[in-house]
């Protein structure tokens, strides 16, 4: 299995368990409160252009099939499918706390919110799911509160802090301070595989506007065509809102490169299934 890599230190790990390879970030494990995953296109049951393990219901796949994938992904958490409670995502910076009255839904019951893009929880067993096709997922762990996030942040959803919002939130919700915070950003698409239209880069570069930070992010390609790197600039929000930068771990694997290996709404054209992130505190 050759995976296009971005660093030579490894930021993400590959585990395989049977067929099913899903990745995990160490800085994650390290703080021994939490499970946590990001699933790959393998180890499933779907067909075509789903194969194998898609985690969408809604871009035409077999219900039969997602609900098999969801459960090897829950087998792989040791948790039930029951215990996992899923986004619905719009490309919001809206968030909603969560707990064991909401298990299951989105996968074995009718989701009853709506446009919600992060995810919060400080109860044991409630594994957050959210997910993704080249798009940004966040992970939080507070470490002293006991408390996690897990949120999708797109183009649209980095231009408007996701992660600051998220910060915010588990301030207000659970007294979060971001010195106790571990973060991850996820595998998404790369600077290099993103090119963005001007009036995108034109948002950025009013959302980023201390010195040096557009020529991180942005690069020039003419023609009103930018390469945008949604990693540093997640990467810049996490740290503007109070992460330490050695609490901060960025990825190393882009879909678009790996698209063998993960879903890519880029280089599929359109033509895929959903990856997911998956997040909770371990049982009591």
């Amino acid at each position: 299995m050759e995976w296009h890599r971005h660093k030579s230190n490894t930021q993400v790990c590959v585990n395989r368990e049977g067929e099913l390879v899903y990745l995990t970030f160490p800085i994650l494990e390290e703080t021994g409160m939490v499970r946590h995953l990001f699933s790959t296109r393998m180890g499933g049951v779907s067909e075509g252009i789903y194969r194998s393990m898609n985690l969408s219901y809604t871009r035409g796949d077999e219900k039969e099939a997602v609900d098999e994938n969801f459960r090897r992904i829950a087998a792989a958490l040791s948790c039930s499918v029951e215990d996992i409670v899923c986004s619905d995502q719009t490309h919001t910076t809206n968030l909603r706390i969560v707990g064991k009255a909401d298990g299951g839904k989105g996968i074995t019951r009718e989701k009853d919110y709506s446009d919600v893009d992060g995810l919060l929880t400080d109860e044991p067993g409630v594994y957050l799911a959210t997910f993704f096709a080249d798009c940004v997922p966040l992970y939080f762990v507070d470490t002293r509160r006991k408390a996690i996030a897990l949120a999708h942040s797109g183009w649209r959803g980095t231009v408007a802090r996701m992660g600051q919002c998220v910060v915010e939130k588990m301030r207000e919700a659970y007294g979060t301070d971001p010195a106790d915070l571990v973060a991850a950003v996820g595998p998404s698409i790369c600077q290099e595989c993103y090119e963005v239209s001007e009036d995108v880069a034109d948002a950025f570069a009013a959302a980023f506007p201390k010195p040096g930070q557009e020529r991180e992010i942005l690069l020039a390609k003419g023609g009103g065509k930018y390469q945008l790197d949604l990693w540093r600039a997640n990467e810049i929000v996490l740290a503007e809102a109070g992460i330490s930068k050695e609490n901060i771990q960025v990825t190393d694997l882009c879909t678009c490169h790996n698209d063998r290996y993960l879903f890519s709404h880029r280089a599929s054209k359109g033509q895929r299934g959903n990856l997911g992130a998956f997040l909770g505190i371990c049982p009591n």
